[in-house]
């Protein structure tokens, strides 16, 4: 066999195996959600709503789960919850246990973050007697409304926080929109809910001794929010928010002494104790791109991290020494799916950054 043959057979597998690559990663839906969201899924029951999704989408590496339990309460409460665990895992999952949905923001994993979708299905603050009693309504609506207060500061541009909900006396009672416009959230569409386009999610009481039995849905819809600043651009809302075009007028008006001052610590990642620099990832955005070394990650992000799970993918792989190289910090106890969801974040974040410098002409001080 001549060396041009095998040449061509070495080719063509590698076509063949590009192909592949590329229908791997093209974009599934599902309903409401698409495997290119990145998506974070609110105090899940026994996690089978966040396995749904990965399994529809053939992935699970852009979605972040969490439960309100910590992970040994969570197993012995839901008989399917270690399984459904160790699936979501194995498909790139980053899972996450003992998060409270109304200070979810200050979690040292989640405060950096920013999501295409923020979705909580059927939130329920717990039994405490019959559904249409006043005080338990209450606390209903302050889980949902603290829900509100740390979603809508985690949404990225054209976001959504999407509350599956139902709609019939007393829950109608909650008041779910007036708590969202509390939180400069707008709603933009309702949709009906229907169990059956998630094959294999069960929902779950998750409280009591029932707690691993399922409860009546009935009428219920998914209620989609996008942050109330944006309205002005619906339908395609594709345009720089309000807020966000401020901010670039207000910094092309702040002394050139004020914008040249080093921008890593918005990169550092955020330790438990300490206040985040990446509260507002757009507001991190708008600052310039100076010649600190640490801003030359766009650089590192544009030749090795576009696909970070490609690249560092192997499960003996660590990333600690890559990280700190560059001023970022590996939290102890954090999987690789949470180094790696970490870096594609800050991906996503340097390519937000320079499309604002195109698209709104904010200037760049050296």
């Amino acid at each position: 066999m001549s060396n041009n043959h095998v040449a061509e057979m070495e080719v063509g597998e590698f076509g063949k195996n590009k192909n592949k690559k590329h229908e791997q990663r093209k974009e599934k839906w599902v309903k409401n959600y698409s495997s290119n969201h990145q998506t974070l899924l609110v105090r899940e029951g026994d996690l089978s709503f966040s396995l749904s999704l990965a399994r529809s989408f053939g992935s699970a590496s852009n979605i972040l789960a969490y439960s309100l339990d910590s992970y040994d309460v969570l197993i012995k409460k839901y008989k399917e919850a270690k399984s459904n665990l160790q699936n979501l895992e194995k498909m790139g999952a980053y899972l996450l246990h003992g998060v409270n949905a109304t200070r979810m923001k200050f979690h040292t994993d989640l405060r950096m973050r920013k999501f295409d979708r923020i979705v909580f299905n059927f939130p329920h603050a717990g039994f405490y007697g019959k559904e249409d009693n006043a005080l338990l309504i209450k606390m209903h609506k302050d889980l949902v409304n603290g829900f509100f207060r740390h979603a809508s500061c985690m949404l990225r541009a054209n976001g959504e926080i999407h509350v599956n909900h139902k709609t019939t006396a007393p829950f109608c009672d909650w008041n779910i929109q007036e708590l969202a416009s509390h939180n400069s959230l707008a709603l933009v569409e309702c949709v009906d809910f229907k169990k059956d386009d998630y094959p294999g999610y069960k929902n779950k009481r998750g409280d009591g001794s029932k707690c691993d039995k399922a409860f009546p849905l009935g009428e219920c819809s998914t209620f989609k929010f996008i942050l109330s600043r944006t309205t002005e651009n619906l339908p395609g809302r594709t345009h720089l928010t309000s807020s966000v075009t401020g901010r670039c007028q207000r910094f092309q008006e702040t002394p050139i002494q004020m914008q040249q001052f080093s921008t890593s610590t918005c990169f550092s990642y955020p330790q438990e104790g300490h206040s985040s620099n990446m509260e507002h990832i757009s507001g991190c955005a708008l600052l310039p791109l100076t010649t600190n070394p640490i801003n030359q990650l766009h650089l590192w992000f544009d030749g090795h991290l576009n696909h970070p799970t490609e690249m560092f993918g192997r499960g003996n792989y660590n990333l600690s020494s890559s990280l700190d190289t560059y001023g970022l910090h590996s939290v102890p106890g954090r999987t690789l799916n949470g180094d790696i969801y970490v870096l594609r974040e800050l991906g996503h974040m340097m390519q937000f950054r320079r499309w604002l410098y195109s698209n709104a002409q904010v200037p760049r001080y050296q």
